[in-house]
């Protein structure tokens, strides 16, 4: 006896619904969890997510897929999971220049980083650094402000974008030396470096863990830090700070989840995380790489960054950065 087409239908609709039934009914997570870095490969928070990763999906008892959706300084990637189902399936991995910067440098960013997101869980933070390339002039930062003021404008640095932190670094370094260094901006942290190494650009900011490794190899000089006091990392770079005690800027690396997602599942991500972060092998791993792994609770990220979102707005303002 042959079914008929809507027979057919019904009963296949009923497959699919037992399926989808069946999967909802499993405890979270049942399926792999999509960690988005809203940057290109090579940066911080890209290096800290592939670092973290498989622990992370070791603890929680599912894959954890990094996902790098780069473009528009973060926004793009940032965007996608704002946007993203509640279900606890896509999580992004971000640092403050998206999270913090982004919304006074844009005029619309596509997001809103209090009213969009749940702070999940803090990381660390690191410093940039300032790095010119083997055989370089430019060792210390009186070489840099000497140079910049005998030529101004002349002088250039790259970043890894427009209204990022080694972006604003740089016109902080300006206004505090009274010198007027021109400012490259490039898709992400990666191909700054490269054109240092080549010989490109003379100068560049770039976060400790992105170039603490051709600073180990020697194929970067190390010329400055730019945290209030010396990394524990490399303890013989300087800071800027000793020479101009108000430029001060760091990279902080944070988990966030859209708004929406149940507190259960929160919280179930939460205390995989505390596992991943009491592992010794990661925290070596992280620490590293030149970051600081000073704990912030759930509760204290949200406030850390509405502080830094008014914090980056008054250097936004002052630098005269803006893009649509």
């Amino acid at each position: 006896m042959m079914m008929n087409q809507s027979a057919y239908k019904y009963i296949l609709g009923l497959i699919f619904g037992l399926v989808a039934f069946q999967l909802m009914a499993q405890p979270y997570p049942n399926k792999p969890i999509n960690l988005v870095v809203p940057q290109a490969a090579g940066g911080t928070n890209d290096i800290v997510a592939r670092l973290i990763a498989p622990a992370f999906g070791e603890a929680i008892g599912s894959a954890m897929v990094v996902e790098n959706r780069p473009g528009a300084g973060g926004n793009i990637g940032t965007q996608s999971v704002a946007r993203s189902a509640k279900d606890g399936y896509t999580l992004l991995l971000t640092i403050n220049s998206a999270q913090a910067i982004n919304p006074a440098l844009y005029k619309n960013p596509g997001f809103d980083p209090v009213n969009d997101f749940v702070p999940l869980y803090y990381i660390g933070a690191t410093p940039y650094v300032l790095v010119s390339p083997p055989g370089s002039p430019y060792k210390t930062l009186a070489d840099v402000v000497a140079a910049a003021k005998k030529k101004p404008g002349e002088l250039s640095y790259a970043s890894a974008g427009n209204g990022t932190v080694s972006h604003l670094l740089g016109a902080m370094l300006n206004a505090s030396a009274g010198i007027e260094m021109q400012h490259i901006p490039y898709k992400g942290v990666a191909p700054a470096i490269n054109d240092v190494l080549g010989g490109q650009v003379p100068l560049a900011f770039a976060s400790l863990p992105s170039a603490i490794n051709y600073i180990k190899t020697g194929k970067l000089q190390a010329i400055a830090i730019s945290s209030a006091k010396r990394s524990s990392v490399a303890p013989e770079i300087p800071t800027i700070a000793e020479t101009y005690p108000d430029c001060v800027g760091e990279v902080w690396v944070a988990i966030f989840a859209p708004t929406g997602v149940s507190a259960d599942v929160i919280k179930k991500n939460q205390i995989a995380m505390d596992k991943v972060m009491a592992r010794s092998d990661v925290r070596e791993k992280l620490i590293g790489q030149g970051l600081d792994l000073n704990p912030v609770p759930p509760s204290k990220l949200g406030t850390l960054l509405k502080e830094e979102l008014a914090k980056w707005a008054k250097i936004v303002r002052a630098s005269g950065a803006q893009l649509d």
